[in-house]
């Protein structure tokens, strides 16, 4: 039997166990269980596609894990009628997790091969609520701002400013911050222009590369 035979029935398992992990957002456990992950993965990782690990998709970038998708995904708290911004394409996996449960996905990815790949995975699935940009991701995607949600998936070493800006009132942005190998989850609230930050807990990101994030060297940009 090939991945692709069994996948329906691997994404069961791994929506089960998302739920019993404590995701509860009904809409982003059926995104999940429609969207298939191992389509998303090198075929080298396909038989590892529906484990909750994060895999590398080359250029030292990864796939996030599905609880990681999930929470985050979660904790953005988007409706059907939601515009979102993302920032680290990737793959493509968590745009195409997005674009079953809001009405427009922006993607940013700085790397053009991974822009390229995303985009044929996302058009061969027959996503069209999906809009995919090369560019540096930490200056956000100014021309289609404003957005009800920025999910930033690479560790920053502080919230990008420029994404602060694009948030519409009573957005939220989920961002990892910390240094290169372990970050915080956080979620910040734009309330009347007041920026109201919650810690979610711990996380491990590749690098944010770009001006408002790290630089290739390894320092900050300040």
């Amino acid at each position: 039997m090939s991945v692709g035979d069994g996948s329906a029935y691997r994404r069961r398992q791994m929506v089960a166990a998302l739920e019993q992990a404590g995701v509860r957002d009904r809409r982003v456990l059926d995104a999940m269980l429609e969207v298939p992950r191992h389509l998303f993965v090198p075929p080298r990782w396909r038989t590892r596609a529906y484990g909750d690990s994060a895999l590398s998709i080359g250029e030292g970038q990864t796939i996030s894990q599905p609880l990681v998708v999930a929470r985050m995904t979660e904790a953005a708290a988007v409706g059907a009628d939601s515009k979102v911004l993302e920032i680290g394409t990737g793959s493509g996996y968590q745009a195409a997790v997005l674009s079953r449960i809001v009405r427009f996905v922006f993607t940013v990815e700085r790397i053009p091969r991974l822009a390229r790949e995303a985009k044929k995975r996302l058009d061969a699935l027959g996503i069209e609520n999906v809009s995919v940009k090369v560019m540096d991701g930490t200056l956000g995607w100014s021309a289609q701002a404003p957005y009800d949600a920025i999910l930033v998936t690479a560790g920053a070493p502080e919230v990008p400013r420029p994404l602060l800006s694009q948030l519409a009132e009573g957005g939220r942005l989920v961002v990892p911050v910390g240094d290169r190998e372990q970050q915080e989850m956080v979620l910040v609230e734009n309330r009347g222009g007041r920026f109201i930050t919650r810690n979610l807990g711990g996380a491990a990101f590749v690098p944010l590369i770009g001006r408002f994030g790290w630089e290739g060297d390894g320092e900050a940009h300040r």
